[in-house]
């Protein structure tokens, strides 16, 4: 009789414990369409993956920040407090991100001549160097090496990374004279400061103001139009 009552308490601590599995994975189910669907309403060309981008200032070794400029520029500033250094960094795919300029609003960008600029998308690879610094390689551009000594057909096929960089002048290097171990291509990236975030502050409300201002405005031409066109209705109808 007991070893009847324990196989029933068995059974039922079984069934229990699938049922708690069932419920959670049904509410993360239905947590992470939510976490996308918030993701993508912030807006921006890579959000729909829904990954949250992480604010932060790139720090090249040679004592410059990487700044993107509305203008399509890219070069380096010395500045502590340039709101053009603050960047949004968003994973795209495994160690692939996009980095966007908060302020201009435009994504880093290297050409097939290797020269940075401001685009509306683009993708570099990152990888961690040592001391905690990282690299930004294009994802699309490179140099294929010329096929190495005793038949290697590997060495042949491998290419050569074009890396962000940043001289010693705060002036970007063309990608095919970059090489990852170059004190120019590493990067740091750096926690906004207190400064950086009254920043991205101001520059959020501002957004938010300029939207209602935006809405305002065509709700109130909506009006218009509808008082327009009823005038032009009851007018017929007194023609006749």
């Amino acid at each position: 009789m007991c070893n009847n009552c324990l196989y029933v308490i068995k059974c039922i601590c079984v069934v229990m414990l699938m049922l708690c599995l069932l419920l959670l994975l049904s509410v993360l189910g239905h947590a992470e369409p939510r976490r996308r669907r918030d993701a993508a309403a912030r807006g921006g060309v890579y959000e729909h993956l829904g990954g949250a981008p992480r604010r932060r200032k790139l720090y090249c070794a040679t004592k410059y920040h990487l700044q993107i400029h509305p203008n399509g520029k890219i070069d380096g500033s010395l500045e502590e407090d340039n709101p053009l250094s603050i960047l949004e960094i968003t994973a795209v795919d495994v160690g692939v991100v996009a980095i966007k300029g908060l302020f201009s609003g435009r994504y880093l960008a290297m050409n097939e001549k290797g020269r940075l600029y401001a685009s509306v998308s683009c993708e570099f690879v990152e990888r961690i160097h040592e001391l905690g610094y990282n690299t930004y390689a294009s994802r699309h551009h490179s140099t294929t090496q010329s096929p190495g000594t005793g038949g290697n057909k590997r060495r042949a096929q491998a290419k050569k990374p074009w890396y962000v960089s940043i001289n010693g002048k705060g002036r970007p290097r063309r990608g095919f004279k970059t090489r990852g171990t170059d004190k120019a291509s590493l990067f740091l990236p750096r926690v906004l400061g207190n400064k950086d975030h009254e920043m991205v502050r101001s520059l959020l409300e501002g957004q938010q103001r300029r939207t209602g201002h935006r809405r305002v405005r065509v709700g109130r031409a909506e009006r218009r139009k509808r008082r327009h066109r009823g005038h032009k209705g009851h007018t017929g109808r007194d023609d006749t």
